[in-house]
């Protein structure tokens, strides 16, 4: 199986944002991308690179704007990236800064990634590269990075600098004169995306640095898990119970893989989809528990069960306990004070 790119769903709420405001039918950018809508509301989970740039191909078309996935990094700017976002903005000088994009990327945002700073002759070329195995929207991928990358160069240069060069790959941007108006540059093409400049803005001290130093490698979480079979098929299980309950079929189609073949694996690595989703229910269940204002029977239906007794009896045979005995216990232990 080829390697499948992983990132965080935190472009969900601009996307939705930018579909309401345009009078589009959000349920139906969601539908048609094979979305949970739900996502909108967890932007820390992670899903399939292609099908967020699927969304955002989707929304695109939805509201008749080419130039969205540029509007959708430029108006979120870097502190949209949440965790990795304050890591970058706090770091002293610009090379500093691209030199923490660059290493905790695959970690914190996005798996099958690759940034690079080159500097030869007196100019600097930052380039970004997707790894993913899809085709699917690569482009729009580049696009939305590269204003990312234009808004962390513009917090240190000043809101007005341009690069020498802005460049995306594969074939003529759709709607270039209107993406290049978002971004604020012309763009060409070349063998990798990339902003080039002179090398020397890259002591460019950071004069709105944020307090603390940011996340050091050793505090990283780990990175996106997408070659591991075992762990992506949770990951999309999980991601599935947001909205349905999770069936093989679904699964393996997600994964491009049959059904059959899809079994075939999991055995070799020990495991069954049955049992994997026996272990994830048994995750999002006691974290729906831990938060106390949800009732069993709305855990219940969160998880796909028809109701609280079938969840109940379900929730016995992992835990051995009836899920209000096993929240009144993790409750208890959550707010016990140190000794």
């Amino acid at each position: 199986m080829a390697v499948l790119g992983l990132t965080k769903a935190r472009s969900m709420g601009p996307v939705a944002d930018a579909v309401e405001r345009a009078g589009g039918s959000l349920a139906r950018v969601f539908r048609t991308a094979d979305l949970p809508l739900r996502l909108i509301e967890q932007p820390e989970r992670f899903i399939l690179l292609r099908d967020q740039l699927r969304l955002v191909a989707r929304a695109a078309r939805e509201v008749g704007d080419p130039a969205l996935a540029a509007r959708l990094s430029m108006e979120a700017g870097v502190p949209g990236l949440g965790a990795l976002g304050q890591s970058v903005l706090a770091a002293d000088r610009l090379d500093a800064a691209i030199a923490r994009t660059n290493g905790m990327m695959g970690r914190m945002l996005q798996s099958s990634t690759r940034l690079e700073l080159i500097a030869e002759d007196g100019m600097a070329h930052w380039t970004y590269r997707v790894t993913d195995a899809s085709e699917i929207g690569r482009q729009l991928n580049e696009i939305l990075a590269l204003g990312y990358m234009l808004d962390l160069l513009r917090r240190f240069l000043g809101p007005g600098f341009t690069p020498h060069r802005a460049a995306v790959a594969g074939t003529p941007v759709t709607g270039q004169p209107a993406v290049e108006q978002v971004l604020g540059v012309e763009l060409s093409r070349h063998a990798t995306a990339l902003l080039s400049f002179p090398a020397e803005h890259l002591c460019t001290p950071n004069r709105r640095r944020l307090p603390g130093p940011g996340a050091p490698e050793r505090d990283m979480p780990p990175a996106p898990i997408a070659d591991d079979l075992v762990a992506l098929a949770r990951h999309l299980i999980a991601l599935q119970l947001l909205e349905r309950r999770p069936c093989l079929t679904t699964l393996a189609r997600r994964l491009g893989l049959s059904p059959r073949t899809l079994q075939r694996r999991l055995g070799t690595r020990g495991t069954t989809f049955e049992a994997l989703l026996r272990t994830v229910m048994e995750e999002e269940a006691e974290v729906l528990l831990r938060h106390g204002h949800l009732s069993v029977a709305a855990v219940a239906l969160e998880l796909g069960f028809a109701d609280a007794a079938h969840f109940s009896r379900a929730f016995r045979g992992w835990k051995g306990m009836p899920p209000r005995h096993w929240r009144r216990t993790a409750l208890a232990l959550q707010h016990r004070p140190d000794p």
